[in-house]
């Protein structure tokens, strides 16, 4: 069965943040000079986490189990922003997070982002075969875009679904702008290559040929 533009949008995703978490494992990373990898990292998983609890989980909620697939997801999105908050903490030099072993949290980090892929994999394709190929179309162009204009920090403690939670969502993000510019805080003006619109994964979810320039991209 063909995946969805849905389901290969979410392993796009995935991959772009297993590939920017890479450098920012490095022990190296922690230096002030390199800790830009860090917050490369920790802001682009936020603006996914928060995009998808808005656009992906009104949709997990409809499903016959859904409540209890949601509350799975928020229980395991909270402990990944704890352990994210606690990452960026130690890496600006927050004395409350200074004793905790980078080795130890980062396994846990991966723990945690392993369990989110394996969830939104699921759900995805859960999701996808209650809908048309042009809805599910529809809503993988609003998550990517919800990214955009996602938080670039995060908050377990805040509100992650319903209104409460697109309504904090959208005062944490004017909030993270104003504190990213005050800490000097290297995070992304814009998300990355958008796969639906520049990159050969944009080609392949929508099925239009490549130019000879995408494809030496």
């Amino acid at each position: 069965m063909t995946a969805s533009t849905l389901e290969m949008a979410l392993t796009y995703e995935h991959a772009r943040i297993r590939e920017l978490a890479g450098p920012a494992h490095h022990p190296e990373a922690a230096r002030p000079e390199r800790r830009h990898q860090t917050d490369w990292f920790y802001a682009i998983a936020a603006q996914h986490l928060a995009a998808a609890e808005d656009v992906l989980l009104p949709h997990v909620r409809r499903l016959p189990d859904g409540e209890d697939l949601v509350t799975r997801y928020v229980g395991n999105a909270k402990r990944l922003e704890r352990s994210l908050r606690f990452l960026k903490g130690r890496q600006y030099g927050d004395s409350r997070f200074m004793d905790l072993h980078p080795d130890e949290l980062w396994q846990q980090i991966d723990q945690l982002l392993l369990r989110h892929e394996t969830m939104e994999t699921e759900y995805s394709q859960r999701i996808s075969e209650h809908l048309d190929d042009s809805d599910v179309n529809t809503l993988t162009e609003e998550l990517l875009e919800a990214e955009e204009v996602a938080p670039t920090r995060a908050h377990p403690f805040s509100p992650h679904t319903g209104m409460a939670g697109r309504m904090a969502h959208r005062m944490w993000r004017m909030a993270d702008n104003a504190w990213d510019s005050a800490e000097g805080r290297v995070v992304p003006i814009k998300y990355h290559v958008h796969p639906k619109r520049d990159s050969a994964l944009s080609h392949y979810l929508y099925g239009t040929p490549l130019s000879p320039e995408d494809d030496h991209k």
